[in-house]
Parts: structure tokens; C-alpha cells; sequence
């Protein structure tokens, strides 16, 4: 649970009331065509020839809304709304975000291997997961504000980078680190 002055937000864990997403302001209106449940989207046809190669069912696609950017400006207005900003440096960020990873953490602990899909979780387990990456993507898109960083430029630079340590004619089914393939 995100707690971001010390307090759980909303009272006891997991007895979370229902919110809206904007707060009231149509700025902030997320809307969207994908059924969601639980705060996740159904999966959806895939609409990139790379995400199914004929091997199995549809990749799983999320909704086109909220972007990073909506999902920046959501909070930025949450945390000036409360007066956080004073509490909400880098530092604070980060901890926060390696506190709520450790919750995300807890709900896969001692279950073993846990099948794409989670088709063995209830949905109150999927609510709280969902719940659970939320508050870590919220700080870390609230952490990349602070450090100004454009995080999806960022991802791309990244995901450039990525293709040139691990080219698919020389990694393909392979899960070694890049230093170990040889030339």
C-alpha cells in the first residue's frame, strides 16, 4: 500500500475504498475502449507482428490510457494538492519505491514457480497486485520527474541498447549475460 507521509493511503490494508482515477478533474479523465478488472486490463489482440509469432495464445496488451505523461501529471497534482513535494525527493522517492517492490515481493513469496497469467490467484490476490504495481509505478514515474528524466525516451535509448548486447541470431533461447557469448 502506498503510503507516502507515513500512513497508509485509505485506511487499513487491504480494506481500500473505491477512487476515482482524475479526482474530479475532466483534465485528468482516463478513458478508454479496454474492459478493465481489478485495475487491470483484459488482455487484448495484439496488434504488433513481433508480440505473436504463431507459438500460443495473445500476448497480453495494456490499455493506450492513462499515458506516462497522464500518469505524471495525476500525481504531481495528488502530491501538490497535499503538500508532499517537501517529502518527495529523489531519495524519499526511491525508498518508497524499493518499499513497495518488497509488497509485491510478499504476494509471490513462497509460491513457487507462478504461471503466466496468475490462473491460480483469486481476484482479491490480483486486486492487491495490482494495487501493489501501481504504487511502484507511481513513484517511479514521480521518481524520473524528480531526477528529470523522460522515461519513455529513456526506455527506448535503453531498449536500443539492449538489442545491441543481446542480438536475437546470437541469444535466441539463451538466458546468459551478454559477457558470456563469445563473438
Amino acid at each position: 500500500m502506498m503510503a507516502t507521509n507515513g500512513k497508509d493511503a485509505g485506511g487499513l490494508k487491504g480494506d481500500q475504498p473505491s477512487v476515482s482515477l482524475n479526482g474530479g478533474n475532466e483534465a485528468f479523465a482516463v478513458k478508454s475502449n479496454s474492459p478493465v478488472v481489478n485495475g487491470a486490463a483484459k488482455e487484448a489482440p495484439c496488434r504488433s507482428k513481433l508480440q505473436n509469432r504463431g507459438t500460443g495464445p495473445e500476448r497480453f496488451a495494456f490499455s493506450p490510457e492513462p499515458s506516462l505523461e497522464d500518469i505524471r501529471r495525476m500525481q504531481a497534482e495528488f502530491t501538490d494538492e497535499r503538500d508532499w513535494n517537501q517529502f518527495h525527493q529523489p531519495r524519499n522517492l526511491l525508498l518508497a519505491m524499493v518499499g513497495e517492490v518488497g509488497e509485491v515481493s510478499e504476494l509471490f513469496q513462497w509460491r513457487g514457480e507462478v504461471a503466466e497469467g496468475l490462473p491460480n490467484w483469486t481476484e482479491s490476490e490480483r486486486e492487491q497486485l495490482a494495487q501493489e504495481l501501481s504504487d511502484v509505478m507511481i513513484y517511479l514515474v514521480e521518481l524520473a520527474e524528480k531526477c528529470r528524466v523522460d522515461l519513455p525516451q529513456a526506455v527506448l535509448r535503453k531498449m536500443a541498447l539492449n538489442r545491441l548486447k543481446y542480438p536475437a541470431s546470437k541469444v535466441h533461447g539463451s538466458a546468459k549475460k551478454y559477457t558470456e557469448y563469445k563473438d
